[in-house]
Parts: structure tokens; sequence; C-alpha cells
């Protein structure tokens, strides 16, 4: 996903410090910028739009659109909401700040229809701003950190946060809709589903997984699935394949037969450097390190 026609355009004066372009990140993007004082010109958004202020500022935010007018001071962890479809006509920042921009593509949304979720189209959100909302600063939080360093299974814990957020505008930030009474469902997959979930990991582990492939692989909606597989395994499907990864990367680097560069591709990581940062913060050695220590 490509944020492309928002990020650049939208914020062309700002300056771009951190992206999540490349990274081949499913149902979410993001940018890190920092804004001077300025005035953004009118843009008609094709994805929605949550922004997270990352630090705080003596001046305001001011912006029209969706027939609203609003003014807001920034401070950290303060959140606006601009949902897709809805024109804005200006924004004026008064002082410099740092903000994260998540940008949201229409799926997530449709597919929470299948969870007994209310079924929203993104411009059936509110143009909202002065948001308090630990939740979603949480999963901001979340992303920015797997944008900033990579992780093994760091896609599979960005498409979840896509889903969890999209679930949390749904049901906190969307005009009313009549909502059908949620059916009964077990809390925790069953052992088949189970089995044949792990299964498919542990066959596909040098593979690029995504929740998506795995909710198919229980036929379960990816939403439901991500929780219903924390709750019966007590960890997130992005920790068990990372921690797999990371289990399979120290067989390999004990067994000297490939090339650091080659496991690290093996483990789904874009690139060797980024394979021994996250190795080094979980294990305290780099790869070379724990390869000569198991000689």
């Amino acid at each position: 996903m490509n944020t492309c026609g928002h990020g650049e355009i939208k914020y062309r004066q700002s300056e771009l410090t951190l992206s999540s372009v490349g990274r081949g990140w499913s149902g979410i993007a993001a940018d890190v910028r920092a804004h001077p004082v300025c005035e953004v010109p009118p843009f008609n958004p094709l994805y929605t739009e949550v922004t997270i202020a990352l630090q705080g500022c003596s001046g305001l935010v001011r912006r029209t659109g969706g027939g609203e007018r609003q003014e807001t001071r920034s401070r950290a962890g303060k959140i606006w909401l601009s949902p897709a479809g809805i024109p804005m006509e200006e924004i004026c920042i008064t002082a410099p700040q740092r903000v994260l921009h998540l940008f949201l593509p229409a799926q997530p949304f449709r597919s929470l229809a299948s969870d007994h979720l209310p079924r929203i189209e993104p411009y059936s959100l509110r143009y909202l701003a002065d948001i308090e909302d630990e939740m979603i600063r949480q999963i901001g939080l979340a992303i920015l950190s797997e944008m900033a360093s990579e992780t093994a299974a760091g896609r599979m814990l960005v498409e979840t946060s896509a889903l969890a957020l999209s679930a949390r505008l749904a049901q906190s930030y969307a005009e009313p809709v009549s909502v059908r009474p949620q059916k009964f469902r077990s809390h925790r997959l069953d052992q088949t589903r189970l089995r044949r979930v792990l299964d498919y990991i542990a066959q596909h582990l040098d593979e690029d997984l995504t929740v998506t492939q795995l909710a198919n692989v229980a036929s379960l909606s990816p939403f439901h699935f991500a929780r219903m597989f924390s709750a019966t395994m007590n960890v997130s499907p992005h920790r068990y394949v990372s921690q797999l990864r990371l289990e399979r990367a120290m067989v390999l680097l004990a067994a000297g037969k490939r090339t650091l560069s080659d496991i690290a591709l093996s483990c789904q990581f874009s690139s060797q450097a980024s394979f021994t940062h996250a190795f080094r913060r979980v294990t305290g050695m780099t790869p070379g390190e724990y390869r000569r220590a198991r000689r």
C-alpha cells in the first residue's frame, strides 16, 4: 500500500522523516512528518487518515472539512480523524510539530461485517479533532516502533494493528447505525482449526505469512481469527511467528552453512542490517557473535 497522493501531495511543505513505503505492509501505510508553520491546501482523501501528535507544541491546528471548523492545541497523543471521501478544505498549522500519519484503505473496514461489528464505509466515520483515545495511541506507537525497527513478523503485527484500528474507529467514531445482535461464538480456536493453522505456519515459515492467509486456513475472518488465536495460544499471531523465526535463525546460525544475508531473507527481514538489529535486541548478541559462540 502506497501513501502517494496523500502524504506526498497533501503535506508538500513537511519533511518526511520515516515511512512505511517499501515495507510490503498490507492494510495500512504510515508516515512520520515534521510540519513547519504552514497552510495545507484543500484535499480530497482516498484513504482514511488517523493523525497522532508525537510531541506537544505551543501552537494550534485549525482545520475545516465535512462542514466542521475545528481548532485544537496540539500535544503528544492528540488525535485527528479524516475519513476517506470527506474533502478537507484547509489546515493551518501555527507552530512546528512532529506527527504520525496512518492511512487506511476501505478493505479493513469492510471485513468487520463478518464479525458482527457495524458494517461501515470509511465515509460514514466522523470528521473529528481533539480525540484522546489510549487504544488508538497504543496502536499508533506499535506501528511506529515497527517502522523504526523491523521485527521478524512485523508485517503480521501491522496487519493485525490495521484491523484493530479499523474496529476501534467503527465502534467509537462512526455515525450511528442499526446493529444486529451479536451472535455467540467461541473465543478460542478448536483443536482442528488450531492444528491446521500451526501446521501451515510451520510449512510456510520462510514465506511472507499474513494474518489474512492464516485466517483463510482457519475459515475465519482476519479480525476474528487474530482474537481467537491470541486467546488460545496466549500470544498474538505475529509474536508466535516471530518466535519461531528467531528459533529457526538460531538453528541456521549454529549450523554455519548459510550466509547471514541468506538467513535474514529466509526469516523475512528486508535486509541483513534489520535482522542484526532485531536479533541483538532479543538475544543480546549479533547473529555473527551468536554463530561464533556456538562453534
